[in-house]
Parts: C-alpha cells; structure tokens; sequence
C-alpha cells in the first residue's frame, strides 16, 4: 500500500491542532506540605514512664523461692527466680554454697535453670546459700543468703567395723546395710582398734578408750539411676538382675568428705559369678562391671578370688571369695581418701584405691545369679 506525501503530512498536522485544542496540560509533581506536630509532642509528654525505665543493665538480685527449697537426707535443692518488675534480660545464674562449717562460698551452679540440686553435702551440718544472676552488663548483687539444715541421724542396725581406725579423725560416718552417718568426736588423740556393736534399737561404740551411743541415717538403692534389668525389692533395700550380663545400681547417698562404711550381704550367689562392689560417680556405665571405665573404683570377686578394678586395670589379686551369706565391706575414708574392702569382717587385700576426691555413690554391679 502506498500512501502519499501529502496525506502523511496532513495526518501530522491533525496530531498537532489535536494535541494543542483537547490535551489538558500535566501537572507538576511537587508540592507543598504542612504537618501540625503540636497535638502529637502533647500526647508524649504526657506519657508516664516511670515503671518501664532501667536504671541499670545489670540483673536485679535473684528472690530465693523459699516454698521450693528443701533438703533431704545429705541433698539440698534450691529454688529462686527473679523480681516481678524486673525487665531485664538475664543470661545465667549462679548459686554458691559454703563448705558448711562457715568457711568461703564456692561455686556449685552456673546456668539458665532457675532450680538446682546439690547432693553430696555433709550429714547433720548447716550450710549458707545464695545466688546472683548476669548478663553481658555484669553481674547481680546477691540474694539473700538461705540457711540450709541437712538429715540428722535417725536410724541404727547391728553391725561390726572389723578395721583398725585412728580416733584422731575429727568424724566418722558410718553406712550399715545402706544405712549411715555414725559421728564420732574423739576427746582426745591416739588409735584404738574397736567394733561397732548394737541392739535392735541402739547403736554403741565400744573400745578400749571410748564408748558411746549414736543412731545413723539410712539410704537405699537407687531406681531412677540404675539399669532396666536390675530388680528392685524389700523397699528398695535388696537388688538382683535379670540379665546374664553385669548392671550396676548406685545408692541413692552420695558422699564428698568424711568417713564411711557399708557392708552388703550376699542372699543368693548361683554358679560362681564375680560381682563388683564400691563406688562410683553418677554418670558411671550402667551395663557393664563396675570399675569398667574411669568413673567407678571398685572390687570385684568369685568364689575364690578377688581383685581391684579402676579403668578397667585390675589389681592385687587377693586369695578368699565369696559364699551365699557372705558379707561385703566397704570403707571409704574421703578425709585420707582411700577405699578399703572387707569379707565377712576381714579386710581384702591392702588399701584399693588412693587420692579419692569428689563425690561418690555406693555402687554394685551383678547379673542374674546374685542377689545382694
């Protein structure tokens, strides 16, 4: 199609009287604003923000929550939390307990947890508790400090301590068949070689220096902490397994200083097993012998033999085993830290185990074919 000069520039010229007679011109896109902020300013000076300031970035004093803090037996579980209108932000906590004969605090918590359980305290003793909290500002001032109380001694059984203790000690603390905490408060210095002999209903100490009578606190096995195959009965105080293969059960006590003494009697022992008595941390391997890894120190024993486990390295093989009826002694002595074990009365072998430090559970490992 072609189309002509002439109609092409008459199309131009329409265009341009269309554009100029009929397009309204475009507006600029500028302009002028003006805001009244004077209502606005009003209102914020109006604003009350007394409650919602922070005079400083650092935690405010923890509240101990006395309601929730308790002991039971040589365990003190404490509770705190922080003030109501307190708004800021807090990182941590940590709680400091003293030594329980007034000396300096030491630090035993630090977390997020607004609860904590310390086991392992000194029976019958008064300790001091307190807690601060922190931020990255710093750290809180103290609560207030909360006096805590720990299980006096309350129970007694017949039982013998067959070993030669010096009375220089300052305490003696004594577990009979999990039960424990014999004090003994020497008035004088020197050795003396005694037994523990007792009633039904009282417990006496007899030696060729001293006499006295004193009850003890009883502890049990532990269910919460131990294997699935071991088979708890008489409340708790008698354990077996189901398994053929060795698991260990702990005490529910543990202990970090003093001196202390368990016997645990054999009610049943089928086809020469080697069941492992003594103790052991918390965190010890459940399912195998005890004395495996590095957290248990422990003895070992058949009919005819025992040894001396820590780590897996055994130890000063020693003639004389165990029967049905036969009684295991352990005497941890956390003041000169050593471990020391008897059958039926008669001290096993030397001192086990040396430069003991920490807390300790009494502990067991069995199988199937013994009940202790």
């Amino acid at each position: 199609l072609q189309i002509s000069d002439a109609l092409i520039r008459r199309v131009h010229m329409t265009e341009d009287q269309w554009g100029k007679g009929t397009l309204t011109p475009r507006m600029t896109t500028d302009f002028d604003l003006n805001l009244d902020n004077a209502p606005l300013l009003q209102s914020i000076h109006q604003l009350d923000f007394v409650q919602m300031k922070v005079s400083s970035p650092v935690p405010a004093p923890p509240i101990l929550q006395l309601e929730e803090c308790c002991t039971h037996n040589n365990s003190a579980t404490l509770s705190w939390k922080q003030p109501p209108l307190s708004t800021v932000q807090v990182e941590g906590y940590i709680l400091e307990l003293d030594d329980g004969n007034g000396g300096q605090f030491r630090e035993v918590y630090v977390g997020k947890e607004t609860m904590c359980t310390v086991d392992g305290l000194h029976f019958n003793s008064t300790y001091s508790a307190r807690v601060k909290a922190f931020n990255k500002s710093g750290v809180s001032p103290y609560s207030k400090t909360l006096v805590l109380q720990t299980a006096e001694d309350t129970q007694s059984e017949e039982q013998t301590l067959p070993f030669p203790v010096p009375l220089e000690r300052s305490q003696l603390r004594r577990m009979s068949p999990f039960s424990s905490t014999l004090n003994l408060q020497p008035s004088f210095s020197g050795r003396s070689y005694f037994e523990l002999r007792s009633s039904a209903h009282q417990l006496s100490l007899h030696s060729s220096l001293q006499s006295l009578n004193s009850a003890v606190a009883w502890f049990s096995f532990d269910p919460s902490s131990a294997h699935a195959d071991i088979i708890f009965s008489n409340d708790n105080l008698t354990v077996t397994c189901n398994s053929y293969d060795d698991r260990v059960v702990l005490g529910k006590t543990g202990f970090s200083k003093g001196l202390h003494y368990w016997e645990l009697s054999i009610d049943r022992y089928d086809n020469h097993p080697d069941p492992a008595f003594g103790v052991a941390r918390i965190d010890v391997l459940k399912d195998a012998m005890l004395g495996k890894d590095d957290k248990a120190w422990a003895m070992y024993v058949d009919n005819n033999r025992s040894w001396f486990m820590h780590n897996n390295s055994h130890t000063n093989r020693t003639e004389g085993g165990i029967t049905k009826g036969a009684t295991v002694g352990v005497l941890l002595d956390l003041t000169r830290r050593t471990l020391t074990f008897s059958i039926n009365e008669d001290q096993q072998g030397p001192v086990a185990f040396e430069n003991l430090e920490g807390l300790f559970f009494p502990a067991v490992s069995l199988n199937r074919n013994v009940q202790v």
